[in-house]
């Protein structure tokens, strides 16, 4: 995983939902005015977990599009310190006026600090979590379709919820998705990239960890992806891996949409002091609503 999983700006704002216990998890919740259930979406945060005033705040923006949101507490209390987002590779802007030593530093923070994490909140461990999460809201009264949005680390996970849903150790089914949007991709090494999608309609951003071809073969469920071409962990040849895949799964509706000049993190994380990032980063948002609209309809 690449320093820019740990870059990024905080968004000004309040956030405007409220918090509550659901499936065992404390989840912060966004309401659209109706109320109404029916059409629910699942984020799946990025490393810096569901306190991160940045998804909140987008959360809050797809509720005010009609969407029921939920923002669930995946790391149960262990996601890293926002304090990462600028002493870790910054916006590209920034990058250009390190010195060797600063990045020499930077580059040692990521090994160190991720590491453990990762192995803390490996598979084993995280994918029962939301698996038993998205379970709940499909069992929630007024619940209709789920989409489901992952950031970086979540990229991964709501890509796997687009392969169907899987089976417990009780042997009953979990999990699964409807569709899925992805967005922002970054190669762990030359067969893995980070993505993040969502469920019954997912929208991913800067995903992490994900096998090519391995976890894009088993997708049964609609899929967007957003990518940027300045992204440090994902190279355009492995956009095109990514491509070509789903290019063959003619019986599922697909997306790729590129954005120049972003680095990983730009749907969630992007410097709005440039009238280009925060472009992007709001077309990057369109992008999600509008597979949402048209996928959990």
């Amino acid at each position: 995983m690449s320093s820019c999983c740990l870059s990024g700006a905080i968004h000004e704002g309040s956030p405007t939902g409220r918090v509550d216990t659901l499936g065992g998890l404390q989840t912060y919740i966004a309401e659209p005015k109706t109320g109404s259930k029916e059409k629910s979406i699942i984020f799946i945060s990025d490393i810096f977990g569901w306190e991160f005033p940045n998804t909140r705040l987008l959360a809050d923006e797809y509720a005010k599009e009609g969407f029921y949101v939920y923002l669930p507490d995946f790391h149960e209390g262990d996601s890293l310190h926002i304090d990462f987002l600028q002493n870790v590779e910054p916006p590209l802007k920034k990058q250009e006026s390190l010195t060797v030593v600063e990045k020499a530093k930077n580059a040692a923070v990521v090994p160190a600090t991720l590491g453990p994490w990762l192995l803390a909140h490996r598979e084993a461990v995280s994918k029962p979590l939301i698996d038993g999460f998205v379970n709940t809201v499909r069992n929630t009264p007024g619940t209709n379709k789920i989409g489901a949005i992952g950031f970086c680390w979540g990229g991964r996970y709501a890509i796997l919820q687009t392969h169907g849903q899987s089976k417990d150790g009780s042997g009953s089914d979990v999990g699964g998705v409807d569709a899925a949007v992805g967005a922002f991709f970054e190669p762990f090494s030359s067969s893995q990239v980070t993505a993040t999608l969502t469920l019954t309609s997912v929208p991913a951003c800067h995903p992490s960890l994900v096998a090519i071809p391995g976890d894009f073969d088993p997708i049964t469920k609609p899929l967007s992806l957003a990518v940027g071409t300045k992204d440090s962990l994902l190279d355009m040849g492995s956009i095109g891996k990514i491509q070509d895949l789903l290019a063959k799964k003619t019986d599922i509706p697909h997306e790729v949409q590129i954005y120049d000049d972003q680095v990983h993190g730009f749907a969630l994380r992007s410097d709005w002091s440039s009238e280009k990032d925060k472009k992007a980063m709001d077309d990057a948002q369109k992008q999600g609503l509008a597979w949402f609209s048209k996928h959990l309809a």
